[in-house]
């Protein structure tokens, strides 16, 4: 089967990592593209363009959406199957989004975990409403059995290997910005299972999710967020922040939520050798929070950000 991809213009995403490793091209018979050479201009740079210089794999997969449901008032959660078995990728990584018909590229990170993609062929984004062609057309005409073509990139992930030395994880999330790190705690809890049930595998240590966002209906995904602290009390924690809610937190959030945003004493906290910190959200958030760890001392490879345009 032979994918072909609309021009090449814009999307919404710009990854940047410190502590990245390559990722290996996967062979497909799938058609390869390039991406042709941009001009220079004074307009805002375009997905494409922003990560220019950000490792993809070659293949580009046909997808199908199985699932189209709210998330919150503002943000679309879809669900595509993705049949190709040369398609992978490697938690807190993102997608180019093609979609017939529109010459617009998105870039939106998976919010699913690899297993997800191991046992069922699934993935899953969560793609907030805005004035731009891709998430216009997951909003308004985005349906069951719509059909899109993927291809993974980003050098924003975490991927212990067995003989890993155990690392802890704080992963830091502004708005929309929680989709890459969900994905990475959702890989964290399969690793926690797999090392339960199996006695091996790589040995997970310490979680802890700081999330900020406008007001409660805002905090994507906190059923599952939740789940998974009450699955491993021990090793997974969360503190949700709102900035801005005008009403009343409901008895099943008020022990998570704390109303202001993430501090610099919280993050500071929770500094240790073993602790990898993975930074997801606007840039001047991401800008912020990098530039704290490092003045405190943490070494850059530990510390990895992506900017949501």
């Amino acid at each position: 089967m032979v994918v072909v991809i609309p021009r090449l213009l814009r999307g919404s995403l710009g990854t940047i990592c410190t502590q990245a490793a390559p990722l290996r091209s996967t062979p497909s018979a799938l058609r390869y593209f390039t991406r042709s050479s941009v001009m220079k201009s004074k307009r805002r740079p375009d997905h494409l363009e922003r990560t220019a210089d950000v490792v993809r794999q070659e293949v580009v997969s046909a997808a199908k959406v199985c699932g189209v449901a709210s998330e919150s008032p503002s943000v679309k959660r879809l669900r595509l199957l993705v049949a190709d078995k040369d398609f992978s990728f490697k938690a807190g990584q993102w997608v180019d989004f093609f979609i017939p018909g529109v010459s617009v590229v998105g870039g939106f990170s998976i919010c699913s975990s690899p297993r997800l993609l191991e046992q069922e062929r699934m993935i899953e984004l969560a793609v907030k409403f805005a004035n731009h062609p891709p998430a216009l057309w997951i909003h308004n005409q985005c349906t069951l059995d719509s059909e899109v073509a993927v291809r993974v990139g980003g050098e924003f992930f975490f991927d212990p290997q067995p003989t890993d030395a155990s690392r802890n994880l704080v992963l830091i999330a502004g708005g929309v910005g929680i989709n890459p790190l969900l994905s990475i705690l959702r890989h964290a809890a399969d690793l926690l299972r797999e090392r339960a049930s199996k006695g091996q595998g790589y040995e997970m240590g310490t979680v802890r999710l700081l999330y900020s966002a406008k007001d409660t209906s805002e905090l994507l995904f906190k059923k599952n967020i939740l789940d998974l602290v009450n699955e491993f009390p021990e090793k997974i924690a969360c503190s949700l922040h709102v900035t801005k809610q005008t009403t009343q937190i409901t008895a099943d959030l008020r022990p998570y939520i704390t109303e202001g945003r993430i501090t610099q004493k919280e993050i500071r906290d929770h500094i240790s050798k073993e602790t990898l910190f993975y930074i997801c959200g606007p840039p001047p958030m991401t800008d912020f929070f990098s530039k704290e760890l490092e003045s405190s001392h943490v070494p850059r490879e530990h510390i990895c950000f992506e900017k949501w345009w």
